[in-house]
């Protein structure tokens, strides 16, 4: 059998989606006066019944761009979604959209006005992801799979005012994503992804309880499930950002034995734009690996050769059982005529293992 392949998250926004995603306003996350998180907010109070049409129009296009370069395990391309991370947010108690605060995250990366934590995280009541996931499903033969933002990460990009204890707000966050994603469970969702590239960043606080959040976002979470996380080293504002801060080499390294010891089945890992120390596959002793095979803010397209011979080189140190195959991270900074090339040669790659 080839390598499995699948996508991370995000992919590139028709102009007919009726929300600015944050790669397609200057500055990104950070664009001044939280301009993406405001016109967001606009949106939702709008037709909803129409909106619904635009977005379930976007993810199909986003999901059979996928399924023809042959991608095994389609997302729904995030395109309700105007970042990964607040799109979650909107739907629990405690989050502020209408005064935003400013502060510097991601290691100095960024400055940005975020939506502020004002009182206890806790579901709205009404889950939200089981009706995405089954209207990206059904535009597929092929399982979806549907991503949500970890504790730690929301953390890093929400601005906290109420909680005066850190491992409360990441423990309130845990048990309130795991209301939804044992709804997606019930739904029929096989493929279930929590994003936690802070881990990367941040790995002490990782360690201290960032892991303990994942197991418990799975909490009773059924074994026909794939508990999947995703742990890229950042994400720059734009296409061939060279300067941008990526996290250390050896975070992967400092985390590999915690994550491997936790209820996740799959991890993603950045590998394509910075190359790891093959040795890292190693500690991954029960754990599969998602290896982030074509890079996502980089315009030059790896050749199926190239690409092929790294996952060659990637097996050297994982069996062929427990190896997938991947863009590093989320599309959508690339555009969908260079996404799509990406992935043709990433399926073609795998094809060939």
């Amino acid at each position: 059998m080839a390598i499995e392949t699948t996508c991370i998250g995000a992919y590139p926004k028709p102009d007919y989606v009726p929300i600015i995603d944050w790669f397609q306003q200057k500055g990104g996350l950070t664009a001044s006066g939280g301009d993406v998180t405001r016109q967001a907010s606009k949106v939702i109070a709008q037709e909803a019944e129409k909106n619904e049409e635009l977005f379930a129009k976007a993810t199909k296009a986003a999901i059979d761009d996928q399924v023809t370069a042959g991608i095994d395990v389609p997302t729904d391309g995030e395109q309700r979604r105007e970042n990964y991370i607040h799109y979650h947010c909107r739907h629990l108690n405690g989050f502020d959209f209408e005064n935003l605060t400013k502060r510097v995250l991601r290691d100095g990366a960024y400055e940005a006005e975020l939506p502020t934590i004002s009182g206890n995280v806790l579901p709205k009541g009404n889950h939200f992801l089981d009706h995405d996931f089954q209207v990206a499903q059904s535009f597929t033969d092929r399982p979806v799979k549907i991503t949500v933002p970890g504790p730690t990460t929301i953390m890093d990009t929400t601005a906290n005012e109420y909680y005066a204890d850190e491992q409360k707000l990441a423990f309130d966050l845990a048990d309130a994503l795991n209301f939804e994603i044992r709804a997606l469970a019930d739904a029929g969702c096989h493929y279930i992804q929590v994003d936690e590239p802070v881990f990367a960043r941040n790995v002490q606080r990782a360690l201290d309880y960032g892991v303990e959040c994942l197991d418990r976002c799975f909490f009773k979470v059924p074994d026909e499930v794939t508990r999947v996380m995703h742990m890229c080293c950042g994400y720059p504002e734009k296409l061939d950002d060279a300067d941008y801060k990526k996290a250390e080499p050896s975070s992967y390294f400092d985390l590999a034995d915690a994550v491997d010891r936790s209820t996740v089945n799959q991890v993603s890992l950045e590998d394509a734009h910075r190359h790891n120390d093959l040795k890292l596959l190693e500690k991954f002793e029960k754990t599969s690996v998602i290896f982030g095979a074509v890079a996502i803010a980089d315009s030059h397209v790896e050749s199926v050769e190239e690409i092929r011979d790294r996952l060659l080189a990637a097996l050297q140190h994982i069996d062929k059982n427990r190896l997938l195959a991947a863009p590093d991270c989320g599309l959508a900074i690339l555009g969908r005529k260079l996404a799509m090339i990406k992935l043709r040669n990433l399926c073609k790659a795998a094809a060939l293992i």
